[in-house]
């Protein structure tokens, strides 16, 4: 039989201790969430809750998350609750509030004090290593929620008691640069936040090997929201700061038929009527497009050489080792490639849309290459097995069977790419943008001319300049003009309104690839 005992504070889901973690990891999630918002400017620093400051409210809850974690190490360490701590907490925690020790003590000790350099090296070793020392010395329970409460307790006061405002700043002496409030108290509150759950999930499971499990499980879970709800925030913030401009003069027709100026104009400049950006739009697809026909198909021609033809060498390792160094250079580097090399070859040395094209492709081609030989390696050898096994060559074993297997990730790896060259904006400077507000869209499909002289085909919108959403955004932005009475709108709601279109042209993209994606990989698993 076995003599493993459950601990009451893991058991019974009512007892006090269960309520107060519960409730302390509460109070964390909140004081997390708040303070990204505040980030972000969704809640104002100067909003009132419950008839206190944000800041002030903030504060109390790190106190209250205080107050809960101390009384847990407390009652675990008297035999109040149950558990079952081991006799340190261990380096990692030591490490951890030794660090936030050292900056603590470093900053009130040369800045808050006056110390300077020195003050801070001293204080903060000697605060660093008291806390490293409370942390692994002392029994689990103890080393695990008393530094975390002290650090807690110390900046909610700090914040609950209004010592630090809306309208603080803070310009160290050693540092050129200024820290205000806005800034500061939700940074010290996610930190404060995140510190808090992981005690408190500890002491929930009874501390020992289930409580670091558990604490480790929850702190990574609220990392991932945290992480997520940034993207959401960003996604968010774009759009609150682009709506209106995007939706400047829109209309509804009888028809049902929707009219957005913004989308569907010229810019011009930006003293017409209302200025949009359907030239920059139509430059950004055919970019897109243009990369796509270059890359993808040389990329998965070049997988599948390297993965069903090649063996595995020297040879596959060199370009293995090339393709994951030109997918980490950085773009203006392509774009300096384009510059000095493409140009002066495909249009006279003029930038042109075929320009920007090879080179956003040439940036593509690197990730095409790399997930698809991936994806082509992932697929089972049994498939290539039964297939030779009925008599069917190589190459149709690969065209029936390895290539439509591997699709899914083949088109997942052109997903990432595509994010990444629509909104490029260094390559295009360099090799394809012309005036910032086109006054026409591309005609690339009606340009083409047929002859029997060579090159037998051209295409002048291939070899003309013109304007893509990112360069777009950039020139706009950058270009310090400030409109007169007969503008619409300012240059910065242009931006944020080209922005918007940016975004929404992107995900667009995003949509298009995982609908293809689960579309082949619905019919290789239905068929």
């Amino acid at each position: 039989m076995s003599n493993v005992r459950q601990t009451s504070l893991v058991t019974d889901g009512s007892s006090l201790g269960n309520r107060v973690a519960s409730g302390t990891i509460g109070l964390g999630v909140l004081a997390f969430a708040a303070s990204w918002l505040t980030l972000f400017r969704w809640i104002s620093p100067g909003t009132d809750v419950l008839g206190v400051s944000l800041f002030q409210a903030l504060g109390l809850c790190l106190v209250l998350m205080a107050v809960g974690i101390l009384g847990l190490g407390v009652a675990s360490t008297t035999g109040a609750i149950e558990t079952d701590p081991t006799h340190t907490a261990g380096l990692v925690t030591g490490v951890l509030f030794g660090s936030l020790g050292l900056l603590t003590g470093g900053v009130l000790t040369s800045q808050l004090l006056g110390l300077g350099g020195v003050g801070w090296a001293l204080g903060g070793f000697v605060v660093g290593a008291i806390a490293a020392a409370v942390s692994v010395l002392p029994d689990e329970d103890i080393g695990s929620t008393v530094p975390s409460s002290a650090f807690l307790l110390l900046v909610g006061t700090v914040f609950a008691t209004g010592l630090v405002g809306t309208g603080w700043s803070w310009s160290p002496e050693t540092l050129s640069l200024t820290l205000i409030a806005p800034v500061i108290v939700p940074v010290l509150a996610i930190v404060g936040s995140l510190v808090g759950v992981w005690s408190a999930a500890k002491a929930r499971a009874g501390f020992g090997a289930r409580g670091r499990q558990s604490g480790a499980f929850l702190l990574v879970g609220v990392s991932v929201f945290g992480m997520l709800a940034v993207l959401a925030l960003l996604v968010g913030f774009i759009v609150i700061n682009g709506l209106d401009t995007l939706l400047t003069d829109a209309t509804v027709g009888g028809s049902g038929l929707v009219s957005i100026p913004f989308l569907m104009n010229v810019s011009q400049s930006l003293y017409v009527d209302v200025p949009g950006v359907l030239p920059a739009i139509v430059g950004t697809l055919w970019l897109v497009v243009g990369a796509m026909v270059f890359a993808v198909p040389l990329g998965i021609g070049a997988a599948v050489f390297l993965t069903e033809y090649a063996e595995d060498g020297r040879f596959t390792q060199l370009v293995e080792i090339a393709t994951n160094g030109l997918w980490s250079t950085p773009s203006i580097v392509f774009g300096l490639f384009g510059l000095a090399f493409l140009l002066p070859r495909v249009s006279n040395g003029s930038k042109s849309l075929l320009g920007g094209q090879l080179v956003l492709g040439f940036m593509l081609l690197p990730l095409v290459v790399i997930t698809s030989r991936e994806s082509i390696k992932a697929v089972p050898d049994e498939y290539r097995d039964a297939s030779a096994a009925l008599g069917v060559t190589k190459w149709q074993t690969i065209k029936s069977v390895v290539l439509p297997a591997a699709m899914p990730g083949v088109i997942t790896g052109v997903i990432l790419g595509v994010g990444r060259i629509a909104g490029e904006t260094a390559p295009l400077l360099l090799t394809f943008g012309g005036p910032p507000f086109a006054n026409s869209t591309p005609n690339v499909l009606g340009s083409f001319e047929f002859s029997l002289a060579p090159p037998f085909v051209t295409n002048e919108a291939l070899m003309t300049a013109g304007s893509a959403l990112p360069y777009q955004l950039y020139t706009s932005i950058t270009s310090g003009r400030l409109p007169g009475q007969g503008a619409p709108f300012s240059v910065q709601e242009f931006g944020w309104g080209t922005a918007l279109v940016l975004l929404l042209v992107v995900l667009g993209l995003y949509a298009i690839g995982i609908g293809s994606r689960l579309y082949f990989r619905r019919k290789l698993y239905h068929e």
